[in-house]
């Protein structure tokens, strides 16, 4: 029985191999391999049968069978007989064989097969295949492939047999014809020779040792001369590959003698291959072994082949190597381990073929070289030892290569001479330098030179290699710290290594701490010992200067610093305890900041600051002038470098300012004079800082300086009537003068302010004014920037207030012509700024500068920078930072001139000044006046001395200016307005009698405004001026209102659209807050209303409409409605006006909402039709009237004023929309409607659809949002409530929605509401009755209705709509029902028995013919099952699991659910309850349902069934299960099918084995079910139960009917579910 069931499931499964779906095959596959783990034999015996049985089945399907046969003897090796193994091994060799031509999965499975068997009965094995081995015939190809692999794989078992083989192998040679039979014959050598070699490495563990390699040798000669003379000469690459393959390991199984003598042909013969294969890996690696067995032999004949050897193996190296291509580098990898074996035999020749390589121009030709070089450099180290001086002389050339790729193969040879000691023989420190240069490769250049074809840079560029080379060498190689110091300090100073100057400080770092630990002796630089050394003055010069550019370079302001420290004892010996607190802080700075965030102005002043500390420390005149004379000598090093340069003309005038010897000092000023750069406008900047910080020591020595040099021939045009051709260009002088006018300027800037102020006027300015007169631009800017300096010095003086300056108008006006000068249009320099800025400066010296003067200067000023045009997109970014200095420049000189009248009248003038530019059509001049007028109106506040109660007379004017401007049409303008008003009304504030520092908290809001007048919709941004005109309204004093309103009508027509509007909306709102004041004046108001208002568009019309309206409607409403209501659908926007200005008194408004209720209730809603002549479906048509009160109603409440009349009517309006909106639902307009509807929107879109539902749900909206309700709005809008509202399919929620918002924000009114729906249940129409039953049913899902003791009443009002004819009704009344549960909880029980009978006969509604009712029923008895007393419950549980039970495997998914999810529900009311084993009977029932649509489709029914699952398992009386249903299966956690499953069934097993029939049989149902998932899942939870059965219990499953099913499943024309039944069959085998 046993052996013939497991053959049976066999036979099944190996009847499914033929399976169209890979997948299945796969898996029939590992059902086959699971029999064989269960009874291999049979396994293994009926896949061979099969096989033998049915000779014509394709070979894919026989290579799967024989893939599975090969799975299961590896696995069961040690189990098999010999027997069985014989027998597979015959059918094995058998399939191997039976087809002549090659079938290559097929005969490779078959042989896997055989070398499976092999690896324990190899004897067995061996005499079958030795059986088609047979001498004087060719073997099939797989029979020598089988032997290979077996050789591979059983090297101690198959040794012995080779010596045989080989025999018999040998003459077959000569016969094999094919390439295939011959690559097959290479193989098996190629193998034999492997294990030959491997057997012998281990022949202490060999089961012979006797075994030798000359056994082999005869046999390997032979087989080599065939391979070698004929085979190789093939024009079948792959088989030359193949011999190349055998080759390289037989060579060292051939006798020496033989070897040597065959090398001179042998050599030849391989490298011949290079040119015929592309892939030349395997040429290589055969090459490699090759000469490796001819050295270990001691070959004489190598050294004839050397030349065409190293040839080859160097063209073979030279090739460039792809990153994406493995096989080149791999062989690039052999070749290497070639010229390993060639180095450590033939040293001499390998160096004279290589290094002559190196002179070669050839990109490729040297980098090969170079690459062998530096690996036999790191691999022949011993050999080469010798030849350091010859490799390292025949560098000389590729240092001077250019190319990239060459200089990172040389950065790599310098890396490996470093580390074998190449570095220390004469001719070292040239690699030194060539390391460092190329550290100061710019980076960018590296990358312009490669190209965009070129390898990956990020990380192996050469400048990043050798700054990685030069640290490793510096820190890592001990031998290399005396090569390497001192002599890299020769490389600090020359500008060529700049850009090697962090990785050259980082490594001398560590090298002069490793100097420190010998002794100090040892670090102190003895710079007379060599001359090339830079001295202690030019290395502090050099990186000082360097350091002020700290992050460029990879950081080397840090590593200059750290550097300098390091050296402080050989800088000079008193700088040690101070740098070691000065440089510190300096590095951490540098820490604190980035490149983008650093001020370079602070860090530079930190350097000065550190200069002038160790010069102060030093103290020696002697070391500090030698310390400025090198410094001026590196002045020329940095043409080119502006900012390095400049920072070091700094640095020379704070060594001068530190130096005592006057002579030093007034020479190398006069020397930096002379020499200086006179052209470049950054070198200029740069010495006269130099004269600067030099005056504040020696301040007459500078000037004397400067005098002697204007008077010198430097300033003569011609130096000579006999050097006419020395004639100075007259650029070239302008440029020498505007030198030395900086140079005043900065002498005035920083020298003591006592001892300047009396040079101003006898040695400054005079020298000043003789060029005020040129006309060259650059000189100019020197002129206005020293002018600048001067008079802010003079300002700055303690004595300024007293200083008479008799030439200040002079010196004002001249400023004036340099700012007139320039163009109106572009702002191209700084000149103005720094002409504004002297100005702002003069301003506030005595004499005071005349009325006129001051009005010109500000008109020029002002014109000057604001009508400077916006730059163009491009240049946005260059000219920004200078048009925003220049801004500034002229705040602070009209805020100065502000500052001599502080008066409301002083402040007047200056804004007459500005109001034409605030007036400007160009948006971009009234920003800039605006901000300036900010800016003026914030000094005036901050400076303000208010000695009485005064008025601020002319406040109406300047608010009437400036606050409509809050609604420009550029948003910048209306923030600086805001600005201006809120400065404004705290000036008035001040004016009357509060202190500056008070905050008004009505002024304050203007500054929350501003967010609102950034918001680009119209209506937000006039609503803010609305709300800041009610804020001038509130501060504003009396007398200045109608000033401010005259001001406002004058701008009514001002060219900015939005000014009029803005003006407007703030006169309207200054009315209506303060109209009261104006009685007297409203005569003059309404005509300069008439007068500005004329013709603008239709505000005042529209307005004169509404009033009218308004008037006509109060005394005679209804024929004012009733002939609103004759207005032509849809109603146009005027008639929408009118209709909203009922609204505007409550009394009226109530009225009107009265009359249109009535109009809307008194017609019928809608009329029957049919929408075509022959549709059998009629439609519904609205009718006129009610659609017409509809929309009218939602215009009257739509306005904010008819709240209270709403709220007067709420329950009646609620009540009549809500059913409106029901009997609307899916009704269309009257065809007279329809095309009028078509035409207007061809023509214009409406501002509202006319669409019967949705106007009546926006009428429902806007009367929520007029009775207090936003809320229940807003919360409808968040969950699409209003739109389920319009459709008929959503109808229903959007009620329910309706009603639980209502409940949970609109509670107090909902008895009124209530009684007002309550008297529709008689409603003719059934949509009504649904509508008002569905709202009422969740009303009582919110506890309101307990709170406003309104449950009684509605459970009375539903239980009469039980027998209601329409079922949706029905159903809504169990919903509400079920709803208490929500709602009111703790109600249940008392009316538990009165649900209970409602909800059993809603599950046995027989006049739902789609179950809807039942379903409800399902729904809601789940709600309730946990309140009701258990007394009550108990009873009829079983009668509801019995009911139920139909409804688990329903089409309909919400039937699945809800019946699976009161399943558990069910279940969970047992617990713990007693009725536990009443109840079992239903939960084994159950369990299969629930465990297969875990599977099911639809979501919602999956969850069911976790549910039900995990309220099952305490009623199974299994805490393990329990636990287990609860750790997979609760909510959140996602599941992982099979393994849930599988834990499940082996649960079940192991407590409840009795199951195991029932389980199987009732999982037989579902091997039918419509849904594939839950088919699928069937036969797997069958496998897990058998898996997991003990085999006593197999005659509960009755075997035969399972495996038919499990047969038929093979069928299913679902993938999953044959390959879930293949799976289950392979797990029956545990029955056999």
């Amino acid at each position: 029985m046993t052996e013939s069931y497991v053959k049976k499931l066999a036979a099944v499964l190996l009847d499914a191999i033929t399976d169209k779906d890979p997948l299945v095959q796969e898996q029939v596959c590992g059902a086959l391999c699971a029999l064989g783990e269960a009874a291999p034999a049979e396994a293994l015996g009926a896949c061979e049968e099969y096989l033998r049985q049915h000779e014509k089945l394709a070979h894919p399907y026989r290579t799967m069978i024989l893939r599975a046969m090969e799975v299961v003897v590896s696995s069961h090796i040690g189990e098999l007989d010999k027997a069985k193994a014989r027998a597979v091994t015959l059918l094995a060799s058998s399939e191997m064989t039976r087809a002549k031509e090659l079938v290559c999965d097929w005969q490779r499975a078959a042989s896997d097969v055989l070398v499976a068997v092999g690896k324990r009965f190899v004897g067995t094995v061996m005499e079958e295949l030795l059986s088609k081995f047979q001498p004087g015939a060719l073997p099939h190809c797989s029979v020598v492939q089988t032997l290979a692999n077996l050789a591979a794989s059983n090297v101690f078992g198959m040794v012995p047999f080779l010596t045989s083989i080989l025999s018999t192998m040998l003459p077959m040679l000569g016969m094999a014809k094919h390439d295939a039979m011959r690559v097959a014959f290479c193989c098996a050598l190629q193998h034999f020779s492997e294990s030959i070699l491997e057997y012998l490495a281990d022949l202490d563990q060999a089961p012979d040792p006797t075994v030798r390699k000359d056994t082999f040798a005869t046999d390997m000669l032979s087989a080599y001369d065939i391979l070698f003379t004929h085979w190789l000469q093939s024009r079948e690459a792959k088989l030359r590959l193949a011999v190349l393959e055998a080759l390289g390991p037989m060579s060292h199984l051939l006798p020496g003698e033989k070897l040597e003598e065959q090398l001179p042909k042998l050599l030849p013969g391989v490298l011949a291959l290079y040119k015929k294969h592309a892939e030349t890996v395997h040429v290589s690696k055969s090459l490699g072994q090759i000469l490796e067995a001819a050295v270990s032999v001691g070959s004489r004949t190598l050294e004839p082949q050397l030349d065409s050897l190293l040839a080859a193996l160097h063209a073979q190296i030279c090739v460039p190597v792809e990153s994406s291509s493995p096989l080149v580098v791999s062989n690039q990898k052999e070749v290497l381990r070639c010229f390993t074996v060639l180095a450590r035999c033939a040293p001499d020749r390998l160096l004279a073929f290589l290094l002559p390589k190196l002179d070669a121009s050839n990109e490729r030709t040297r980098v090969g070289t170079l690459q062998v070089v530096r690996h036999v450099i790191n691999s022949a180290a011993s050999q080469m030892e010798v030849k350091k001086p010859f490799i390292l002389s025949s560098m000389r050339l590729p240092l001077l290569d250019t190319n990239t790729k060459v200089k990172r193969a040389v950065v790599q040879v310098i890396s490996a001479m470093a580390h074998h000691g190449y570095l220390e023989q004469p001719g070292g420190e040239a690699m030194v330098e060539y390391i460092v240069q190329q550290c100061a490769l710019p980076p960018e250049m590296e990358l312009q030179k490669l190209g965009p074809d070129s390898e990956d840079l990020t990380a192996d560029s050469v400048r990043a290699i050798s700054i990685s080379t030069l640290y490793l060498v510096s820190t890592t190689v001990d031998r290399m710290s005396d090569v390497l110091w001192p002599y890299l300090l020769a490389f600090l100073t020359p500008m060529r290594f700049t850009g090697a100057l962090t990785p050259l400080c980082r490594s001398l770092v560590h090298l002069a701490q490793k100097r420190q630990e010998v002794g100090a002796e040892a670090f102190l630089i003895q710079s007379d010992s060599n001359v090339t050394l830079p001295s202690p003055y030019a290395i502090t010069a050099r990186l000082l200067t360097v350091s002020s550019q700290p992050y460029m370079g990879d950081g080397r302001g840090a590593a200059s610093l750290r550097l300098l420290n390091a050296l402080h004892r050989s800088i000079h010996p008193l700088l040690g305890q101070r740098w070691a607190t000065t440089i510190p802080p300096l590095l951490e700075h540098l820490d604190e900041f980035t490149e983008e965030t650093l001020s370079q102005k602070e860090w530079e002043e930190k350097l000065l600051a550190f200069l002038r500390d160790t010069l102060a420390v030093v103290s020696d005149n002697t070391w500090i002038c030698q310390l400025s004379l090198e410094m001026c000598k590196q002045l020329p090093c940095y043409n080119g470098l502006p900012q390095e340069k400049n920072f070091l003309y700094k640095c020379v005038g704070t060594a001068l300012g530190a130096a005592s010897s006057k002579d030093v000092v007034r020479k190398q000023l006069r020397e930096l004079l002379e020499t200086a750069g006179h052209q470049e406008e950054a070198e200029r900047e740069g010495l006269a800082c130099c004269f600067g910080i030099c005056a504040i020591s020696h301040l007459d020595d500078v000037l004397a300086q400067l005098g002697d040099f204007m008077r010198s021939d430097v300033f003569r045009k011609s130096t000579g009537i006999f050097n006419i051709f020395k004639e100075r260009s007259e650029n070239e002088l302008e440029k020498l003068k505007g030198t030395v006018i900086l140079c005043y300027g900065h002498v005035a800037a920083l020298a003591p302010r006592e001892l300047v102020l009396p040079k101003v006027e006898s040695d400054l300015l005079p020298n000043m004014f003789r060029y005020f007169s040129t006309k060259d631009p650059a000189l100019k800017l020197c002129l206005v920037q020293s002018m600048c300096m001067a008079s802010q010095a003079i300002c700055s003086n303690a004595q300024a207030g007293s200083f008479h300056f008799s030439r200040k108008p002079e010196l004002v006006a001249q400023m004036m012509e340099f700012i007139k000068a320039e163009s109106p249009d572009s702002l191209r320099s700084p000149l103005r700024k720094k002409a504004m800025l002297a100005c702002t400066y003069l301003v506030s010296l005595e004499p005071a500068l005349e009325e006129q003067v001051r009005a010109d200067l500000v008109r020029h000023c002002l014109h000057s920078v604001l009508s400077v045009l916006p730059d163009p997109e491009g240049e946005r970014d260059h000219q920004e930072s200078l048009y925003l200095d220049t801004m500034h420049a002229l705040e602070d000189l009209l805020t100065s001139l502000l500052r001599r009248d502080m008066t409301p009248q002083g402040l007047q003038i200056m804004v007459e000044h500005l109001s034409p530019w605030i007036k400007s059509p160009r948006g971009h001049e009234r920003v800039r006046a605006l901000g300036l007028s900010a800016c003026l109106l914030r000094h005036f506040l901050d400076h303000l001395r208010v000695g009485a109660l005064v008025p601020f007379h002319n406040l109406g004017l300047l608010i009437g200016l400036f606050s409509p401007r809050c609604a420009d049409l550029w948003p910048a303008t209306r923030q600086e307005a805001v600005s201006c008003v809120y400065a404004l009304l705290y000036l008035q504030l001040v004016y009357e009698g509060f202190a500056r520092d008070y905050r008004d908290d009505v002024v304050e809001r203007l500054l929350t405004l501003k967010d609102g007048l950034m918001d680009p919709d119209p209506d937000v941004l006039f609503q803010t001026c609305h709300s800041i005109g009610q804020i001038i309204a509130k501060r504003l004093p009396p007398e200045q209102l109608i000033s401010l309103l005259l001001t406002m009508f004058e701008g009514l027509g001002d060219p900015d659209k939005n000014y009029p509007r803005a003006a407007a909306v703030m006169v309207h709102c200054l009315l209506k807050e303060r109209g009261n004041v104006l009685l007297e004046k409203v005569p003059e108001l309404v005509t300069v209303l008439r007068s500005k208002l004329r013709d603008t568009r239709e505000e005042d019309i529209l307005q004169a409409a509404q009033h009218s309206v308004y008037l006509l409607a109060s005394q005679h409403c209804a024929a004012v409605v009733a002939s609103l209501l004759g207005s032509p659908l849809p109603f146009d926007s005027h008639t929408c006006t009118l209709w909203r200005a009922l609204a505007v008194e409550p009394g009226l408004t109530t009225q009107v909402l009265g009359l249109l209720l009535d109009k809307m209730s008194r017609d019928v809603p809608f009329k029957e039709t049919r929408a075509f002549l022959l549709s059998s479906s009629p439609g519904r048509e609205a009718t006129l009237l009610p659609l017409a009160a509809t929309c009218a109603l939602y215009e009257v409440m739509s306005a904010p004023a008819s709240g209270p009349a709403v709220l007067g009517l709420y329950p009646q309006l609620f009540a009549a929309l809500l059913l409106r909106v029901s009997c609307t639902v899916g009704v269309v307009l009257p065809r007279t409607l329809q095309a009028k509807e078509r035409r207007s929107a061809a023509v214009a879109p409406a501002p509202r659809t006319l669409e019967p539902c949705s106007s009546a749900v926006e009428a429902l909206q806007a009367m929520l949002l007029r009775g207090g309700s936003e809320d229940v709005v807003q919360c409808m809008e968040l969950e699409g409530g209003w739109q389920l509202l319009r459709t008929s399919a959503g109808h229903e929620e959007g009620v329910a929605r309706l009603a639980s918002a209502m409940a949970k924000f609109a509670g107090p009114r909902l008895p009124l509401v209530m009684a007002a729906l309550v008297c529709t249940q008689g409603s003719i129409y059934e949509i009504q009755r649904v509508t008002s039953t569905g709202f009422l049913a969740e009303l009582l899902n919110s506890n309101v209705v307990n709170d406003l003791m309104l449950l009684e009443s509605l459970l009375d009002n539903l239980a009469a709509r039980q027998k209601d004819p329409c079922a949706s009704v029905r159903r809504l009344v169990l919903r509400g029902l079920a709803n208490i549960a929500s709602g009111s909880p703790d109600k249940v029980q008392a009316h538990g028995p009165q649900l209970l009978t409602a909800v059993l006969g809603g599950l046995d509604d027989r006049d739902d013919p789609h179950s809807l009712v039942a379903l409800e029923a399902m729904v809601g008895l789940a709600r309730l099952l946990d309140l009701m007393e258990p007394q009550d419950l108990h009873p009829v549980l079983p009668h509801v699991a019995i009911r139920i039970r139909p409804f688990f495997d329903s089409e309909k998914m919400e039937l699945r659910s809800a019946s699976i999810r009161l399943f558990g529900h069910l279940n969970k009311a047992c617990h713990g309850g007693g009725c536990e084993d009443v109840f079992l009977e239903q939960v084994v029932g159950g369990l299969v349902p629930l465990l297969l649509h875990l599977r099911d489709p639809q979501a919602a029914v999956s969850s069911a069934c976790r549910f039900a699952l995990c309220m099952s398992g305490p009623n199974l009386k299994c805490e393990e299960l329990a636990a287990a249903l609860q750790k997979h299966l609760r909510e959140g956690r996602g599941l992982h099918f099979g393994e849930f499953l599988n834990c499940a069934c082996k649960l079940l097993m192991h407590h409840l084995p009795d199951l195991l029939g029932r389980l199987v049989s009732t999982s037989l149902f579902y091997f039918k079910s419509s849904w594939e998932d839950v088919r699928a899942a069937a036969p797997m939870l069958t496998g897990f139960l058998v898996l997991h059965a003990e085999a006593e219990h197999r005659p509960q499953v009755d075997l035969e009917p399972l495996t038919a099913a499990l047969q038929l499943l093979l069928k299913d024309p679902a993938p999953l579910v044959r390959v879930k039944a293949a799976e289950t069959l392979g797990r029956l085998g545990k029955f056999a």
